[in-house]
């Protein structure tokens, strides 16, 4: 059996992807804060999709029976897109694109050719030097409108890990809710109340109690 898990992370302050007041006056950091007090605060979401292969205790997207459809599926969201590695390549295909991402590479997902001025090469994980995701370079990718998609490391292959300026939390529940059946099972859980690695990993040892946040997608499913 497959579980496939959609956690999701909205209403996160963009502000936080940014350094706060670097190189402002104390006056500047004041008018910055009124000014920020009378303006709602601007948001964004996140989402990291994942997956186990229970018999054999292997995670990650490739090892699912349906990794080939999540792909195909999560293509469908991003018509009409262009995909831009990192490595600065343009791709007219998402899974192409993908597939010549190595570990810690990301997409450019954008449907214009207007790409936000920052060097792509930057927005690299680096896991030797222990350079994480970069919040200034991933703010200004998706506040130009586009997403930013990450091949993360999995104990047997990779996750997705995906930012964006909007909330496409719909677009991603209809795009994966066709896939579940008997042997893939599909669980949208909101990771602001995953606590633990153990909670991460739930349908090791609790999956049919999941912890709380965690809600099972059946065919009937609606949001």
């Amino acid at each position: 059996m497959d579980i496939f898990k959609l956690f999701f992370n909205h209403d996160l302050r963009l502000d936080k992807l940014a350094k706060r007041n670097a190189n402002k006056t104390k006056e500047e950091e004041v008018e910055a804060t009124l000014e920020d007090f009378m303006q709602p605060d601007p948001t964004y979401s996140k989402f990291y999709i994942t997956g186990t292969h229970l018999d054999q205790e292997k995670f990650g997207i490739n090892v699912l029976s349906k990794s080939d459809e999540i792909l195909d599926n999560l293509s469908s969201t991003f018509k009409n897109h262009q995909f831009t590695s990192t490595r600065n390549d343009s791709f007219d295909s998402f899974k192409t694109g993908l597939q010549t991402l190595h570990i810690g590479e990301a997409l450019v997902i954008s449907n214009n050719n207007k790409l936000s001025d920052v060097n792509l090469a930057n927005l690299t994980i680096d896991e030797e030097s222990k350079v994480g995701h970069k919040k200034d370079e991933i703010r200004s990718v998706i506040e130009s409108g586009a997403y930013l998609l990450y091949k993360e490391p999995a104990h047997h292959g990779f996750d997705l890990h995906l930012f964006s300026e909007e909330n496409i939390y719909p677009l991603l529940f209809e795009a994966f809710k066709p896939l579940v059946d008997n042997e893939f099972r599909f669980f949208s859980i909101n990771n602001k109340r995953m606590r633990s690695e153990r909670h991460f990993y739930f349908e090791t040892w609790t999956l049919d109690n999941p912890p709380h946040g965690a809600e099972e997608v059946f065919s009937e499913t609606v949001i």
